[in-house]
């Protein structure tokens, strides 16, 4: 992930999905092991944390770039943010599915999918639905949705999901949080989501990194070409500064 991705956008990171058709085992020395793995090779994920629906092992909220991975019941995730020039994000990711597998007892046959997910924060008060509406409907036959009330945009998150062929896909999500006009003064960021998706099964579990690296290569590709021109510059120049 380009580190230059960072002049667009507040935080810029790169997600790894491995979604399991068995449930995993939750055993301390089954997840405990594997994080043990990950943390010889990444020293600086200490902090060890169990939410509600999954374990995480982590490196310091402050740290950049910040590390993650997550054990969930059908799923294993991973994450960099804010990966710096000379960071290597993906080998968190590369790493995960190598060894994941053995720790777990992952098979072949139980991946139902691998997925990446690009992501773009961009720091926004105001209502962001109005942001997103009036920057990317624009004049569009969407827009006048708008007038069948007062003209005020209290929802407005598209999603828009293509097929790249050979079984992979693609979908382009905008998401927008609490805002003037909604539930308060929008004090998250609006995110901008490229995720790239391939259904299982494997063949071999080696084909794990492959899959993942083709997934990079193109999600890389529709970034420069159509995440960054089509959704994030028009939304960052809607934002107005100090609201």
């Amino acid at each position: 992930m380009s580190a230059h991705y960072g002049a667009f956008c507040t935080d810029h990171y790169l997600n790894l999905k491995l979604g399991l058709k068995l449930e995993l085992s939750q055993g301390r020395d089954t997840v405990l092991s594997l994080f043990e793995r990950v943390r010889r090779q990444y020293p600086g994920m200490t902090e060890f944390r169990k939410y509600k629906d999954e374990l995480a092992l982590e490196s310091p909220s402050q740290e950049t770039p910040h590390r993650w991975v997550a054990v969930r019941s059908s799923s294993i995730r991973s994450g960099v943010v804010n990966p710096g020039e000379g960071c290597d994000a993906f080998r968190l990711h590369e790493t995960v599915l190598e060894v994941s597998p053995y720790y777990l007892s992952i098979s072949p046959l139980d991946v139902d999918f691998v997925e990446v997910l690009f992501g773009f924060d961009l720091a926004a008060g105001g209502n962001h639905d109005e942001i997103v509406a009036h920057t990317l409907l624009g004049d569009s036959p969407l827009a006048g949705l708008f007038d069948a009330g007062d003209g005020l945009a209290i929802d407005c998150q598209p999603v828009v999901g293509v097929s790249l062929g050979d079984g992979f896909e693609a979908y382009f999500e905008v998401k927008t949080r609490a805002a003037a006009g909604r539930r308060g003064r929008g004090e998250e960021p609006i995110s901008v989501y490229l995720t790239l998706r391939k259904h299982g099964p494997i063949d071999e579990l080696k084909d794990l990194n492959r899959v993942f690296s083709t997934l990079v290569a193109r999600g890389e590709a529709l970034v420069e070409s159509q995440v960054l021109p089509v959704l994030v510059n028009p939304i960052r120049e809607g934002i107005v500064p100090g609201l």
